[in-house]
């Protein structure tokens, strides 16, 4: 986060708006160049966004930094976008060459706009936040291409087997390991003291794989 912070630092007065809208809501290059006042719900706290052919909408939340920048930024608004070019008054083109000056000044390497969504994800997932949401919040059509982030949470893993714990000592059978396998004495090898199929009821066993 510390290298955001440098970028922002070092970018020119209209794209350092431009990046932190970025940064704070994981939008894309595109949406953020196009976006206009009409989309930026302040009263309700969300960017709308159209992400279908038939109209249907993304709601990116506002956090509070957003929700200053849009503050200060409405009142000197000038047309219907929220970043236009002060020249044309349309949406910016390109900011590749400012982008670019931002990254040299910074002395950050290998940078790209869009690098900007995955740092907004990454710190989404290490927060622990359920990779559902974070699908939802950056508009994947399906969680398979949010699963690339899966690797920066292990401990979603570790919190769902815990609930086995939870759910076991509820019903009485969290018990010590050494009560649930014991050895033959005539054999070395291990055996139950109870089936798994006394404690499972036949309904909802998934099929065999052999």
């Amino acid at each position: 986060m510390e290298e955001c912070r440098t970028l922002i630092d070092c970018c020119s007065p209209h794209l350092k708006l431009i990046v932190m809208v970025a940064i704070h809501a994981g939008m894309r290059k595109s949406e953020i160049l196009n976006l206009k006042w009409e989309q930026v719900d302040l009263n309700h706290g969300f960017v709308l966004l159209d992400i279908t052919k038939n109209g249907e909408l993304k709601e990116i939340p506002i956090n509070t930094t957003l929700e200053y920048l849009f503050q200060d930024m409405l009142s000197s608004k000038k047309g219907a976008f929220v970043f236009p070019d002060e020249r044309t008054g349309k949406p910016f083109g390109t900011i590749k060459k400012s982008f670019a000056t931002a990254l040299e000044k910074a002395s950050i390497l290998d940078f790209r706009f869009q690098d900007s969504r995955h740092t907004f994800a990454s710190h989404f997932v290490m927060g622990g936040i359920d990779l559902t949401s974070v699908k939802e919040l950056l508009g994947h059509k399906t969680l398979t291409m949010t699963m690339r982030y899966a690797h920066l949470s292990p401990s979603h893993k570790r919190r769902a087997v815990n609930l086995l714990d939870k759910v076991l000592s509820e019903n009485g059978e969290n018990k010590k390991c050494d009560n649930l396998v014991t050895f033959d004495q005539n054999s070395n090898h291990p055996k139950s003291p109870k089936s798994l199929k006394n404690k499972v009821r036949p309904e909802g066993i998934e099929p065999s794989t052999h």
